[in-house]
């Protein structure tokens, strides 16, 4: 299964031609696709518009929800970036890292555009989706 993160979501709903919302139309008729909880947030709170805001919410729970967090899931994600800022590598946002954590641990690929996955790629196995 494939979680889709909120950097693809938001330029597909802007409407911006990118390899990554390029690779969402591709596969929103043929593979599975997964929307975590946290995803949902960070996608919903950039509509201004009630009405875009509706549209929005209806596309995205047409797909598996994933709940992201729960303790196994931070813990580990504590780990990791330990292991990443032991080696000099800073993740920016910790979403990134329990979404990364939480693809990881349960054999989840992500489609993203967002660069802070790809420490979790190089370092922790994380399938990212090209």
């Amino acid at each position: 299964m494939i979680l889709v993160d909120s950097s693809v979501w938001i330029d597909y709903f802007r409407g911006a031609a990118t390899a990554q919302t390029t690779r969402l139309d591709s596969l929103l008729a043929r593979e599975r696709l997964a929307v975590g909880d946290l995803v949902v947030a960070e996608v919903l709170c950039g509509f201004r518009d009630d009405a875009a805001f509706e549209r929005a919410r209806k596309v995205l729970e047409a797909f598996k929800l994933v709940e992201l967090g729960g303790y196994r899931i931070v813990l580990q994600a504590a780990k990791n970036y330990r292991l990443l800022k032991a080696r000099g590598i800073s993740v920016r946002k910790t979403v990134d890292t329990i979404i990364a954590t939480k693809c990881i641990e349960d054999g989840l690929s992500l489609l993203h555009s967002d660069r802070d996955f790809d420490p979790f790629v190089d370092h922790h196995g994380l399938k990212s989706v090209v």
